[in-house]
């Protein structure tokens, strides 16, 4: 923007003082051609003067001499029946014509332009004074005056360029500062506000900009509270649901609903601490590590997967793969890749996990997924669910840069994936 800018005041400034330089141009030039002319004028005008009081030609041959056009060889006095007084530079009938009409003219040669006068004797008879003006008298001094415009156009127009440059240094300074603020409050920066700087729209906006981020902030923070306030409530179902798992008879089953009791309860405690804290601003400062977290998992999933005698089998996993998300976060990943496999397929359905560090693949040997696109559709389920799941994993490999993957497996099934960005 701000180089457009500068062109625009270049090419705008350049038209001005070309609209104003080409008529100056001209009329110097016609100045200098006027003032030669107007020499040649007033010294043939005082040979008339002499002529009046004498026309001897040893009186005019003096006079001629004496004069500033004379001495150098550029004025003559044309006598009727006599050779010119001087040097002439122009033919006999240039000089009859002009006597003919009596009235002063200027004639042209290659190397100059020659003033005529006519006068008339006490006598009668017409005698021309002729004051030849070289080419170089009539263009004295144009050069340097053309000089002079060329660098006072060329100071105007670098200053004029100079000028808006600053002004479009502020303005795209102002607009370089809004756009940044703008992406990193995209970027979870809640806190971001900018001074108001530059013309008086964009102050505006930047103003705007502000108080649109303080909404944010107040409404984020209203929502939070709220997550906080229905997770909470939740406790009281949970503590009942609690009492009863302590009341089952231990056994496989038993065991299982006591440890989806402890991770409900892990994951309301998350809920309402991130909440509170603000997680979408502190979630770049957690990592986890998704070997651990699956391995934490699998120890839960397993024992249904052996109720429902599932074969499965996890490939990798003999190095850390550390993620920048929450543990809760990559928990609630792994259990909604794994939980699709035991809600989509039939008992017996076998399942492989491999993980390494380009991410997390779950295959299964079930139907697969007739309509990728429509699967990852939150809210929307062919399959009877929420469609909560893969809409989960989704965002979650977005916020850590990565992609999620839908695609048909080695074993017939599906094939799910948490992909990094390496």
């Amino acid at each position: 923007m701000r180089w457009a800018l500068n062109r625009l005041a270049l090419a705008i400034t350049s038209m001005v003082a070309l609209a104003f330089l080409v008529p100056l141009a001209v009329a110097t030039r016609q100045i200098a051609y006027d003032r030669a002319i107007s020499d040649a004028r007033q010294q043939a005008t005082s040979m008339v003067t002499v002529l009046g009081v004498n026309s001897d030609p040893f009186t005019l041959t003096n006079a001629v001499a004496s004069t500033a056009a004379g001495s150098v060889g550029r004025l003559a006095v044309h006598l009727p029946g006599v050779d010119p007084i001087g040097n002439t530079h122009l033919t006999g009938e240039v000089v009859r014509r002009a006597a003919q009409d009596r009235r002063a003219a200027t004639a042209h040669t290659d190397d100059g332009v020659a003033y005529l006068q006519p006068t008339v004797l006490t006598d009668g008879r017409t005698v021309v004074v002729e004051v030849f003006v070289p080419d170089e008298e009539t263009r004295r001094g144009v050069v340097v005056a053309w000089l002079a415009l060329g660098g006072l156009a060329v100071v105007l127009v670098g200053g004029s360029t100079l000028f808006a440059d600053r002004l479009g240094g502020q303005l795209v300074r102002a607009t370089r500062q809004l756009a940044a603020a703008s992406r990193r409050l995209g970027g979870g920066e809640l806190n971001k506000r900018i001074t108001p700087v530059g013309p008086r729209e964009l102050r505006d906006a930047a103003s705007a900009f502000n108080g649109m981020a303080d909404d944010l902030r107040r409404l984020l923070d209203r929502e939070r509270e709220l997550a906080a306030d229905l997770s909470h409530r939740l406790r009281t179902p949970l503590t009942g649901l609690r009492l009863d798992v302590e009341a089952m008879p231990p056994g496989p089953i038993a065991e299982r609903m006591r440890q989806a009791c402890d991770l409900l309860d892990e994951e309301l405690e998350a809920i309402i601490t991130g909440a509170r804290l603000g997680s979408i601003e502190n979630r770049g400062s957690q990592q986890c590590d998704l070997v651990d977290v699956l391995a934490d998992r699998l120890a839960f999933w397993s024992v249904l997967a052996e109720d429902q005698e599932r074969p499965w089998e996890v490939v990798g996993g003999n190095e850390p793969v550390l993620l920048p998300m929450p543990a809760g976060e990559m928990i609630l990943v792994v259990d909604a890749l794994l939980g699709n496999v035991f809600s989509h397929t039939p008992d017996g359905t076998a399942f492989r996990v491999l993980v390494s560090a380009g991410g997390l693949l779950v295959d299964d040997a079930g139907p697969g997924i007739v309509d990728p696109e429509t699967a990852v559709k939150r809210g929307y389920s062919g399959a009877g669910s929420t469609g909560l799941g893969l809409d989960i994993v989704r965002r979650a490999a977005e916020t850590v840069g990565g992609r999620m993957v839908i695609d048909r497996s080695s074993l017939g099934g599906a094939r799910i994936g948490f992909l990094l960005t390496l």
